[in-house]
């Protein structure tokens, strides 16, 4: 039986972009603690939007013999006329695009998306789709994406690689988890890495009593006005707690190393109150606290190069390992609402810091889901092990972001 066929659809392909550590296992297979898979769908087109110098997408193409298409179309054809893979891939994350006065990076993700469903549609087929990170920078983008995807019938998966990350020590809330309140923290910048960190909050806080049904209000602070406000829009025991978790950081607190951190408070529709912190200067991994009916509970959330070796950037082979679970299923291993509902917070909180750092509400963030009860490719230790330690061929650079 012939392998699903997969279409990537990409940005810009260059060593520790997205590109690499996605699209790259699916070409060379999966590291994970449990060992190594190979591929059990055929990577079989590429369009690459821009080459940088660093561009690494045309000789890993005629490494791997796949195909590289000058449209998106053509891709998604196999150069013929009609739709002629099984799966997306949409990679619009790196490449030189512009900011805008937000400090939001203006990545096609929507335009990618455009032309994969224009091509869904006009060939009466929908087939499975991820969207790398979030789906957009502006929230009407972000739902039309969301909406768009219905249309077509295709089922549709996006967001960060942190939710199937290592966490240490492990904690997974049961559904229906009675939380007082959650914080996640975060570091680097709060377009790129404070994405990261609302899909931490909310892989955690979406299976709290009753399910997600949105988000009220975002406010976004920096600077002196975050330290001030614990205590009333943050909770410096679950901060703590959290930053308790995270093995490699400094002595002393967290004032003393970070000059200026950043907030964005989350109110959500059904009364829970939570929180990101991002620390730079004091951490440079991830974690979450909570409390749960009078307890605290507290975990890291570990990527593999955060820090430390580069090694294979593991945590994406088992986001892309969900993937090709959905390629091979036709079944979503996740909501896609946590990342249509991450992805309007993020832009909530950036807009409130454009207008002076103000309470927006946001009535439209009214987004009801209930989180997954199991899915199937994630790591269960604290830290990568077996052969996510093994050496990995990718050459040069960094992964950032």
């Amino acid at each position: 039986m012939s392998k699903k066929k997969i279409a990537a659809i990409i940005s810009e392909y260059r060593p520790g972009s997205h590109a690499d550590v996605i699209v790259g296992k699916y070409l060379q297979g999966f590291p994970t603690d449990q060992g190594f898979f190979e591929p059990r769908v055929e990577l079989a087109s590429m369009y690459i939007d821009m080459f940088p110098d660093n561009d690494m997408g045309r000789a890993m193409a005629e490494e791997f013999g796949v195909p590289l298409y000058n449209s998106m179309p053509a891709a998604l054809c196999l150069g013929g006329k009609e739709l002629a893979v099984d799966g997306v891939l949409l990679i619009g994350e790196h490449g030189d695009y512009a900011w805008n006065e937000k400090d939001q990076q203006l990545y096609p993700r929507r335009h990618f998306m455009e032309q994969i469903c224009g091509v869904l549609g006009t060939s009466g087929r929908g087939v499975p789709i991820f969207n790398d990170k979030h789906l957009s920078y502006n929230w009407t983008d972000a739902k039309w994406m969301y909406d768009r995807a219905k249309e077509v019938g295709a089922e549709f998966m996006a967001g960060s690689s942190l939710p199937v990350s290592w966490r240490s020590p492990w904690v997974e809330h049961e559904l229906e988890a009675p939380l007082e309140e959650a914080v996640a923290i975060g570091f680097s910048g709060l377009d790129i890495y404070g994405f990261h960190t609302l899909e931490v909050l909310q892989c955690m806080v979406e299976r709290r009593k009753g399910g997600e049904i949105g988000v009220a209000a975002v406010t976004c602070l920096e600077g002196q006005a975050v330290w001030d406000t614990a205590g009333e829009l943050w909770s410096r025991e679950l901060a703590e707690a959290a930053c308790a978790e995270i093995a490699d950081k400094p002595e002393g607190a967290m004032e003393d190393h970070c000059q200026n951190p950043a907030l964005f408070a989350v109110e959500y529709r059904d009364g829970l109150r939570a929180a990101v912190l991002m620390l730079n200067g004091y951490i440079h991994d991830l974690a979450y606290a909570a409390r749960v009916d009078g307890r605290v509970e507290a975990c890291e959330f570990y990527a593999q190069g955060h820090g430390g070796p580069k090694g294979a950037y593991a945590h994406f082979s088992y986001l892309s390992l969900n993937i090709e679970e959905m390629f091979l299923s036709g079944q979503a291993q996740y909501p896609i609402e946590r990342t249509l509902l991450t992805s309007g917070v993020l832009e909530a909180a950036l807009t409130s810091r454009y207008e002076g750092y103000s309470r927006l509400e946001t009535p439209w963030l009214d987004v009801a889901y209930q989180s997954y009860r199991d899915f199937p490719w994630r790591p269960r230790g604290p830290r990568p092990a077996g052969a996510c330690l093994d050496p990995w061929p990718p050459q040069g650079g960094g992964h950032d972001g």
